[in-house]
């Protein structure tokens, strides 16, 4: 199940957007006319060996060893785009939807996104955006919520 499927079965409101390909969250962002706070982009990390989707904004990155303190592992790394590419077969590399669930993995949210009132997300291609609200996206995926990400310029 993609995860529009996943949405509609759930009932809840979200809209989607087309817009020319974009192959980051920044340009995503610019490409929406949204704020780099609300477009939430998953980053997949290896934590002990084991998959787990980190979810932060556009404006952040990972701090592996920020995220490593903070669950108690010994070892933390980036999935490769192999590892990536195996587990997300219905969606272009690089475009997948921040729903660890969809993929059995444990979801964590980063703390700056938990008080926005919506996140747009990319739907599984690089020209298809998705818009729902926090509060649905939290009630869909029930992330644990951590402060594992910095601040990064915000370039399009």
């Amino acid at each position: 199940m993609n995860v529009l499927e996943f949405l509609k079965s759930k009932g809840v409101k979200y809209t989607v957007t087309e817009h020319k390909p974009a192959f980051s969250a920044q340009r995503m962002a610019s490409i929406e006319h949204e704020p780099g706070k609300y477009v939430a982009k998953p980053v997949l990390v290896k934590v002990d060996g084991q998959m787990m989707m980190c979810v932060l904004d556009a404006n952040h990155k990972v701090d592996l060893r920020g995220l490593k303190e903070k669950l108690g592992a010994k070892k933390v790394d980036l999935a490769d785009e192999t590892e990536v590419g195996n587990l997300f077969t219905d969606c272009d590399l690089g475009a997948e939807p921040p729903f660890g669930n969809l993929y059995n993995l444990p979801t964590i949210m980063d703390k700056a996104l938990e008080a926005d009132d919506h996140i747009v997300f990319q739907a599984g291609s690089h020209d298809k955006a998705v818009r729902i609200s926090m509060a649905d996206y939290r009630k869909l995926i029930n992330p644990k919520i951590l402060e594992f990400s910095y601040h990064i310029s915000s370039q399009a």
